[in-house]
């Protein structure tokens, strides 16, 4: 699974999954989620709510990213790498 960015120990992963709809996996430490492009909600897994927070606000900077990155992985296309929160 490729990653598609990384920032305070947090993995953000992605890739074509028909069962969640829009989404992207998040990988810190032993905690492991996979979290909505839409509303940042979490569909499955747990992480510790810093982290949590972390990804909603990297999720708010680059959404639009995300689903484009979403339907390359519908394609089969390479995705795009895209900038960690600061």
């Amino acid at each position: 699974m490729p990653t598609i960015s990384r920032f305070y120990g947090i993995l953000v992963r992605m890739f074509y999954d028909d069962k969640h709809g829009p989404h992207f996996h998040v990988v810190y430490a032993e905690y492991r989620a996979i979290v909505s492009i839409e509303d940042g909600s979490i569909l499955a897994g747990d992480l510790p709510n810093r982290a949590y927070q972390l990804v909603l606000e990297w999720l708010a900077l680059h959404r639009a990213e995300l689903k484009t990155n979403w339907e390359n992985a519908r394609k089969k296309k390479p995705l795009t790498e895209i900038a960690p929160l600061k």
